[in-house]
């Protein structure tokens, strides 16, 4: 019913979906003018609320265009990336990653906080992680942290290479952002737990080192947001023991 309502409200022809998301449906679309798009239906979801009013704040630098958006029907139309592979096929993956973080970290104003997020994160850690190795050392760095943040700016909390397709108008655009105004330290994290990326100790301090330096970025304070956030999103990941290693070497490391 939903898709229905879009394709008459934006005169699409839809084609081929996509295989199905952890919170949405994507399917492939065409404009009447023939522009290929994607039309994508989430389930609303908190970390995604302001998705769209992060792709509008970006304007197509770095990430996919929003061709129009429906928020009561939480359908967005987007620019679609062709051939669509990856980022994590390439070999130059992290390089990729390196170079789109700071396009990205554009005025956060009118997003939700790290500090918000940090403070659900604290609140409700206890009740989804019995390991008090990992619980402990997680509230710690919430604690630390969360108010002794430096400039916010918008991060995509969940960037890595699967978020990051193969396009036409750049190279290499990012997509599926959950957006939060962050101290940029804060946007290493999900690149520093990109098993994908490779999957050892020394990958992942690799990734922290590279990232920190390159960046000019404080390396404990992204070192402790990659714990907190780590333990945070494992209660129901297909990743728990990948994210449970890497929160392990982060903390030999600390």
């Amino acid at each position: 019913m939903v898709l229905d309502d879009c394709v008459a409200q934006w005169q699409l022809r839809l084609g081929e979906p996509y295989a199905p998301g952890a919170a949405g449906h994507a399917v492939r679309a065409e404009l009447p003018d023939g522009t290929p798009a994607v039309l994508k239906v989430s389930s609303p979801h908190r970390e995604a609320e302001q998705e769209a009013d992060a792709l509008e704040r970006w304007n197509g630098d770095g990430a996919v265009r929003l061709l129009a958006r429906d928020d009561e029907r939480h359908a967005l139309l987007l620019e679609r990336c062709e051939p669509g592979t990856s980022l994590s096929e390439s070999p130059d993956a992290l390089d990729v990653l390196i170079g789109l973080l700071p396009r990205l970290w554009k005025d956060a104003d009118g997003f939700h906080t790290l500090a918000d997020e940090a403070a659900w994160w604290a609140e409700n850690l206890p009740r989804e992680c019995s390991d008090r190795s990992l619980l402990d050392p997680a509230l710690h760095y919430i604690r630390e942290l969360a108010p002794t943040q430096g400039e916010q700016v918008l991060v995509h909390q969940d960037l890595h290479g699967e978020n990051v397709l193969a396009a036409e108008r750049e190279p290499w655009l990012v997509i599926d952002p959950k957006p939060l105004a962050a101290e940029r330290e804060f946007a290493a994290a999900s690149i520093v737990r990109s098993s994908e990326l490779g999957h050892s100790k020394r990958d992942v301090l690799h990734r922290l080192d590279r990232i920190t330096s390159e960046l000019g970025l404080d390396r404990d304070r992204a070192l402790g947001w990659t714990v907190a956030q780590t333990v945070a999103w494992s209660g129901g990941s297909d990743y728990v023991d990948e994210h449970v290693e890497t929160v392990r070497w982060l903390l030999e490391e600390a």
